[in-house]
């Protein structure tokens, strides 16, 4: 059977000499802006949910964090200047004569997100938050009215994804996702959430480089910061170890000068403070990694709407077919999946999907065609489900 879309699948070579993996943390302002612009479209979603039924027009993926002034110290330190969140997109606020409180539900949304994440950041005193939000283009909300039980794509546009994550892969996701699932107030709580993974493997050789903002006010001196560093060192190795990476050099905070007392030291957690500024789509991708010697998409996908954009939509269904091939075809050991939009067609009819496979034992890819093109379809049947997982959070996007 002729599927209903392009579908194109060459073979996949490997070549694993040089392996770069990336992570932003929680507290990196670009995650932040990342995941408070998602925060507001699900939020935006279950408003528009319990008011009419069903998702409305919008997409909120411009979010820019201007970072504040901070005066840190050990044993205390302070923000002098706020940091400035401002949250953008386009959204439907008004039905009839009711009003939508968009404004209010990004700003009490973000307050949520960042007393949730940032264990030592004031989200009432330390930061200052505002909606830009204007109602969408007549175009696209025509656009998106039109859908039927089908959504229309909103754009023309591509996804990709890669399946399966290498180790080193798994390795970048585990130390950061580790070290922000602790308990942060009671367990080392001078390590802050801002934390940057840089992962580089050349053949066998790994070095990792570490960036994790030192929070003062749980330090007493450079001596105890030095000891948190160690730490933190000796808690990386460990997880590198759990992850077949027995062997690797690990720096930690690596532009510190302490005979100077130049080191990352903080009020917050975040360089936010002072030090950096953040905008959507500057972070992970949405496995949650930075991995340019993989596909990748620039898209970002925080924040769009997860009923009709594909700017989203199919960056997330790239990575599920290439994990799907991969588990139920043990012919194939990796998969490269790419799938393009046209706008105006359905969101379950791309115009394109090509697959990269690379197979053991010399299996063909032309002979798993007709696998690939049932799974591919599977995926695209069930988009209505997947949305709802992305409306409930369920499915991260950074």
């Amino acid at each position: 059977m002729t599927p209903p879309f392009d579908l194109v699948i060459s073979p996949l070579a490997i070549v694993d000499e040089v392996e770069v993996v990336e992570r932003k943390g929680a507290g990196h302002p670009d995650t932040i802006c990342d995941a408070l612009a998602e925060e507001f479209s699900r939020n935006l979603c279950r408003e528009y949910l319990r008011r009419t039924g069903r998702v409305l027009h919008h997409n909120v993926d411009k979010a820019l964090l201007c970072g504040g002034q901070a005066a840190p110290a050990f044993g205390g330190g302070e923000v002098t200047e706020p940091i400035r969140l401002i949250l953008a997109g386009r959204a439907v606020s008004t039905i009839g004569t009711e009003v939508i409180p968009v404004r209010e539900i990004a700003v009490e949304g973000s307050r949520a997100w960042l007393k949730a994440n940032l264990h030592a950041l004031d989200a009432e005193r330390h930061v200052r938050i505002e909606a830009a939000v204007r109602q969408g283009s007549q175009d696209l909300q025509s656009l998106f009215l039109r859908s039927g039980r089908i959504p229309l794509a909103n754009d023309t546009s591509f996804g990709v994804g890669h399946a399966p994550l290498s180790p080193l892969e798994r390795l970048v996701l585990a130390i950061e996702q580790r070290l922000h699932g602790r308990d942060r107030n009671g367990d080392r709580p001078a390590w802050g959430e801002d934390i940057k993974v840089m992962a580089v493997r050349n053949r066998d050789r790994l070095d990792l480089t570490i960036a994790c903002a030192m929070i003062g006010r749980y330090l007493d001196g450079v001596d105890s910061y030095v000891e948190h560093k160690d730490a933190l060192a000796a808690w990386i190795r460990e997880c590198a170890r759990e992850h077949g990476f027995a062997d690797c050099s690990i720096a930690i905070n690596a532009a510190d000068d302490v005979a100077a007392g130049s080191v990352y030291l903080t009020v917050t957690g975040t360089s936010a403070e002072a030090g950096d500024d953040g905008q959507v789509g500057r972070g992970n991708r949405i496995n949650g990694l930075i991995t340019p010697l993989r596909p990748m998409s620039l898209e970002a996908a925080a924040g769009k709407n997860p009923v009709s954009h594909v700017g989203k939509i199919y960056n997330v269904l790239a990575k599920r077919v290439a994990e799907s091939i991969v588990a139920s075809a043990p012919e194939v050991s990796e998969a490269h999946c790419l799938i393009v939009s046209r706008i105006g067609a359905p969101v379950s009819r791309p115009a394109l999907v090509h697959l990269k496979l690379a197979t053991r034992d010399g299996a063909e890819v032309k002979g798993l065609r007709a696998k690939a093109a049932e799974l591919v379809s599977v995926h695209l049947e069930r988009l209505d489900e997947l949305s709802r997982e992305l409306v409930t959070g369920k499915v991260p996007v950074c």
